[in-house]
């Protein structure tokens, strides 16, 4: 039978095929951080449980840690030192590869995972964070779990879970002038929700996904999860072959024998999806969010949804309750509102194109007076190639201020974060309420539009900066 990429890399790894049960299936590649990682390795040491293969489990520390340079096991979030620590110890006990604080292969773990070639092509792997799906960009299934079921991962190398439906999403045609990635699911979002993707595994394709450069694939499968997908998936191409060669956790002394297994994963001609999305990319702008959920978002140029043009109650309610929030009114426009801080970082936008998009237009700039500029790169090994660039002094030299890896001011839990009734524009994925800092107001972005509102002071599209 003609199968989806999802299905052939999911059957490749049956264990056991469910029938009244879940099905049963074997996991290549286990990450954890200190956050929920170290409540796994935990509970396995005091139920007297091995990992079962440790040399497939990795580690690193990136939601707890802080991202000030010089940094150490020191953090604002309290009992921040414990879950670094613990997590140190618990990696050291159980033989587990840990990328810690001050290791130049150190970063925020989907990247990282990409990075150093652990997560490859066909391969299952799994994480107890949400955005593990990024790594569908490589032609892999990611899979965010909880600690619990991590746990099961650690101690079994296999997971238990229903197969779920099957999405494609078509994105056809040239993207406008300003345009990457994370619009593209800004705009996906706005037109079917953020519970348009429920209970599937999504392919990307089309001549756009197929022309688009892979650390731009990265974003597009990262956001799935808020498009409440159980993952996102891209076919691998000659941009996935070329990023892994060399890697150091690549099949490098079997190279040919890995690319021609590579070379055959895609979607049969004659696969059946269970739903099928067709997008014109040409009809999507500069986006961002006005609202409480991705899915609140709009064309930079256009305004917010008027409250009397809603039908639906429930809608309507919650139109209200963001609109409060955000210190916004129905049917305002968001060009030009005034914002207080601007931010670069997280697992969806902080790679070393993103941070070539943004320079690009910082160069010669000045942030605004008014503004909190930061960067936080994903990686040190992306710091690194962007400070061997310039990067990092084009954006110091603009006003931004240029830190350490780390997920904190994308995820706060008592740390770093943005003081109350601050407007943030933030290339980051989530606009949740608190979730850059108890009552925040955060508008998402692409990192070019941060850095253009960096240096307006207000919100604006990047091509704004660029003609003058």
């Amino acid at each position: 039978m003609p199968s989806t990429l999802f299905e052939k890399i999911w059957k490749s790894h049956l264990v056991i095929q469910g029938d009244v049960h879940p099905d049963l299936v074997y996991v290549d590649r286990i990450f954890l951080h200190e956050r929920t990682g170290s409540f796994a390795l935990k509970s396995l040491k005091e139920r007297g449980l091995k990992v079962k293969n440790p040399k497939h489990v990795f580690a690193t520390m990136d939601h707890i840690v802080d991202t000030f340079p010089g940094r150490g096991d020191e953090t604002l979030m309290p009992g921040g030192k414990k879950f670094i620590r613990t997590m140190r110890e618990l990696a050291k006990e159980f033989d587990v590869t840990l990328f810690d604080i001050n290791d130049p292969r150190h970063g925020i773990s989907h990247l990282i995972s990409a990075e150093q070639g652990i997560t490859l092509p066909g391969n299952i792997v799994t994480c107890p964070d949400s955005h593990t799906c990024t790594l569908g960009a490589l032609g892999a299934i990611g899979w965010g779990v909880g600690s619990s079921d991590c746990e099961h991962a650690l101690a079994t190398s296999t997971l238990t879970g229903e197969k779920p439906k099957q999405m494609q999403i078509i994105f056809s045609g040239e993207l406008n002038e300003g345009v990457n990635s994370k619009d593209m699911m800004l705009h996906l979002m706005q037109k079917y929700s953020v519970s348009g993707g429920s209970g599937y595994a999504i392919e990307f394709s089309g001549n756009t996904i197929k022309n688009m450069a892979l650390e731009n694939r990265f974003t597009l499968c990262n956001m799935a999860v808020e498009f409440s997908a159980f993952t996102g998936i891209i076919a691998p191409d000659q941009k996935v072959i070329d990023y892994l060669k060399d890697r150091p956790y690549a099949p490098n002394h079997k190279w040919s024998d890995a690319v021609n297994f590579w070379n055959s994963l895609y979607s049969d001609k004659n696969a059946i999806f269970d739903e099928v999305i067709e997008i014109d990319s040409s009809q999507i702008y500069p986006s961002v969010s006005w609202g409480l959920s991705p899915e609140q978002s709009i064309a930079i140029n256009d305004s917010i949804p008027n409250i009397n043009e809603i039908t639906n109650p429930d809608k309507k309610e919650e139109l209200k309750s963001s609109l409060i929030y955000m210190g916004l009114e129905s049917g305002q426009s968001l060009m030009h509102l005034p914002i207080d801080a601007a931010f670069i970082g997280s697992c969806t936008n902080a790679r070393l194109d993103d941070l070539r998009s943004a320079a690009k237009i910082l160069k010669g700039n000045k942030v605004s007076p008014d503004v909190l500029a930061i960067c936080t790169p994903a990686s040190a090994d992306i710091k690194r190639n962007a400070e061997r660039e310039g990067i990092d002094q084009i954006f110091k030299d603009s006003g931004f201020q240029w830190r350490e890896p780390g997920c904190s001011l994308c995820f706060y839990a008592g740390g770093e974060g943005f003081l109350p009734k601050q407007r943030v524009i933030t290339s980051t994925n989530r606009n949740f309420r608190g979730r850059q800092g108890p009552a925040v107001r955060s508008h998402l972005a692409s990192p070019a539009t941060v850095a253009a509102s960096a240096i307006a002071g207000k919100i604006i599209p990047s091509i704004e900066v660029c003609k003058k």
